[in-house]
């Protein structure tokens, strides 16, 4: 049995801290905290994990069959003891720090973070190396929970969850949901085995694969646990179990998964990457909704707050935008709602070859801007709007000058990384800085750009020279990612800043934190639009996930407002045949934007709800969904609902929270209908590929 070493309540979660009485080990759990009654007894022999798990090299891996598939459990881990707390407490948050000691002079320091207003924890760990000696990391968590689940006094059979979020390009967020016994989970008859599930993704597009999200639920005690790791390179979770117990971990990917150990020296630390956490009672929206919170961006600019709608051009002018083509398509905006004007791929063509492999230079095409670049945003200053130019400034095409720069670029076994026809500069080297300096951010000062959109569409892969392994070459590479996108909100305070790599491979918290707004996808055209934008409600803030509608000159009513109502689920962003719209299309177009507005601040702060099927194909999807969120007050509703293919329900019931609710806006085509009927919304889509939104004002509970 372990014993209670200190409890906190943070908000409505319990977060305790244990310590086995024989090894010292302290194990982390967390619980909603009006459950703390329902706690089960453990049978005999249930052994603790320790909060922080780490594997030093040289050190005896864990056994019970495990080298190679997990690097928990090693003597490095139990090499480590309790040696105290401190508890760091005001009226904004309180911070526990748990030190852990080894007699071969290392340290570890377990932070767990409580901002009072909000519903998860922040989590990381800092090694210390205090002893003579270098000592080479690898592995170390940012976080481990342990004792899942605290409601089973047995191993907890056909009850415990795992949940996930697959991911691809142009096929973001389908939910993944397995029990335990599916996973070959289930405890050994002897209790001894150990068993793990560890996946993460290796490279610099974290969302490739997997989301860095991990869920573990409790079904007959009907809570979840959840986990996200806040980082844009090689990152990894793993579900452990040993006995009857389960334990929840994650951070860097390690050695074994990401190629990665670093040498700590005498006197130096090394702290890892931030984890989100949290519980709850309640589903699965609910412990994602929990999870987005933490993901408030560091800072945004003023003009963000009324979540304004963004035109892109790319859809239009494929690549070849021009100061003619644009200026006649901002004659169509300006009349328009829309705030950003965005300038897409293409403008730095040079005069021979294509724009696709010619970036990196970022020098702009006289021949497409004969009065400058800066002239044009000027035109859409002017207009009213706010002028965004696009880039891909960590990455260099072939007919490009940075191609050839070897002394600037990434190397593997000391040759440049060449992927898809793209190198990628070295983010740590101060020439690079300052080239980029120049030809990114002080081309949008000077040129008086507003807004910017930071593409990346190729992934460094294991890693790179530098360091002492591939893995750490690319954990500092990430660092000098997020330096610069510091850099550009230090020098351009109110510059919004559009997170992409081929849409949505980094839709993950440290980039969120440190932009405005994000691709949700590259799934620009396709009737999968309204699943994408739905999966990554649960991923990503609404606020911060732009949803386009690209509208072509040949689409039906149906098709117009299929297209539009799906960027309710996020940003809107236009683009496609604007000037060749008809009269019935851009009617519907405006009437669009307006509701947009209208209902932009339920967009910006509430809480969704996910009704429908379950929808197997993104590709050829059946079925209905419906989305709906309620504002955080409880005063105001947003309906979102899409239908698919056959078979679609003639009548669709979505309830409503309980209340006297009031109809205050309808976005739909004439061949749907739609009506609240006492705590519900009835829907009838009458047929295929049909989108709606509406919007409701609660008169009285």
């Amino acid at each position: 049995m372990s014993n209670l070493l200190s409890r906190f309540e943070c908000g409505d979660i319990l977060i305790e801290y244990f310590q086995h009485p024989d090894s010292r080990k302290v194990f982390f759990s967390m619980i909603p905290l009006d459950l703390e009654s329902r706690i089960a007894k453990p049978r005999a022999g249930s052994m603790p994990e320790s909060l922080v798990q780490l594997h030093l090299q040289g050190d005896a891996i864990g056994g019970a069959f495990t080298n190679g598939r997990s690097m928990r459990g090693s003597a490095s881990t139990n090499d480590f003891h309790y040696s105290r707390q401190r508890i760091n407490e005001s009226a904004e948050s309180l911070k526990v720090i748990t030190y852990l000691t080894s007699p071969r002079g290392y340290r570890c320091e377990h932070h767990a973070e409580w901002q009072r207003a909000e519903v998860g924890l922040r989590v990381h760990t800092v090694f210390f190396n205090e002893s003579s000696s270098p000592v080479t990391l690898e592995m170390l968590t940012s976080f481990s929970i342990g004792g899942l689940s605290p409601f089973a006094s047995d191993d907890g059979p056909h009850r415990l969850n795992f949940h996930r979020f697959k991911s691809s390009w142009s096929a973001e967020g389908r939910h993944d949901c397995v029990s335990l016994e599916e996973l070959h989970l289930e405890r050994s008859w002897t209790n001894h085995l150990a068993f793990n599930e560890r996946f993460g993704q290796v490279g610099t597009m974290p969302v490739r694969g997997w989301f860095p999200f991990a869920a573990l639920e409790d079904t007959e005690a009907g809570v979840f646990w959840g986990a996200q790791v806040a980082w844009a390179g090689s990152w990894q979770l793993e579900l452990w179990r040993r006995g009857d117990t389960v334990s929840l971990s994650g951070g860097l990917a390690d050695r074994e998964l990401g190629h990665w150990f670093k040498t700590i020296e005498p006197n130096g630390s090394f702290a890892t990457p931030m984890a989100h956490l949290t519980t709850v009672a309640g589903n699965l929206d609910a412990l994602c909704d929990r999870l987005t919170a933490l993901q408030k961006p560091l800072s945004l600019p003023a003009s963000e707050d009324s979540l304004p709608i963004v035109f892109n051009e790319y859809c239009t002018t494929w690549g070849n935008p021009s100061e003619s083509n644009l200026l006649e398509l901002l004659q169509v905006v300006k009349r328009t709602p829309v705030r950003y004007f965005v300038i897409d791929a293409g403008w730095y063509r040079p005069e021979v070859g294509d724009w696709s492999d010619s970036h990196g230079d970022w020098i702009p095409n006289k021949e497409l801007f004969p009065n400058s670049l800066a002239a044009t945003a000027e035109k859409i200053r002017s207009a009213g709007l706010i002028p965004g130019l696009w880039f891909e400034f960590e990455t260099c095409g072939p007919r490009s000058t940075g191609f050839s720069l070897m002394d600037h670029l990434l190397k593997l076994d000391g040759r440049p990384i060449t992927v898809n026809g793209r190198r990628f500069w070295d983010l740590n080297d101060p020439w690079v800085i300052d080239f980029l300096t120049e030809r990114v951010i002080s081309l949008l000062k000077k040129a008086n750009f507003g807004y910017i959109k930071v593409d990346y569409n190729e992934t460094l892969g294991i890693g790179c020279d530098g360091a002492e392994s591939p893995g750490e070459g690319l954990r500092k590479q990430v660092d000098g990612i997020h330096a610069f996108f510091r850099r550009m909100r230090e020098l351009m305070p109110e510059l919004v800043i559009e997170n992409c790599s081929s849409g949505g491979h980094r839709l993950e918290p440290s980039m969120m934190a440190l932009t405005s707004m994000a691709s949700f996808s590259d799934a620009h055209e396709t009737p999968e639009i309204p699943l994408i934008a739905a999966n990554l409600q649960r991923l990503i803030l609404p606020r911060q996930s732009q949803i386009w509608a690209v509208l072509r000159a040949g689409d039906s009513e149906r098709r117009v407002i299929y297209s539009l109502t799906a960027t309710f689920l996020g940003r809107m962003c236009l683009s496609g045949e604007i000037p060749q719209l008809s009269e019935m299309q851009w009617r519907r177009t405006q009437e669009g934007m307006a509701m947009y507005g209208l209902v932009s601040p339920i967009i910006r702060d509430g809480v969704s709800y996910r009704f429908g099927p379950r929808i197997l194909s993104m590709r050829h999807p059946e079925g209905w969904q419906a989305i709906l969120r309620v504002s955080l007050d409880g005063t105001r509703i947003l309906l979102v609902a899409h239908s698919f293919g056959n078979p679609v329900p003639n009548e669709i019931c979505i309830p409503l929270p309980v209340g006297n609710w009031k109809l205050t806006g309808l976005f739909i085509d004439p061949e749907q209908t739609l009506n609240l009927n006492g705590s519900n919304f009835v829907w009838n889509p009458n047929g295929e590929f049909a989108g709606l939104v509406a919007s409701a004002n609660l008169i009285e509970k």
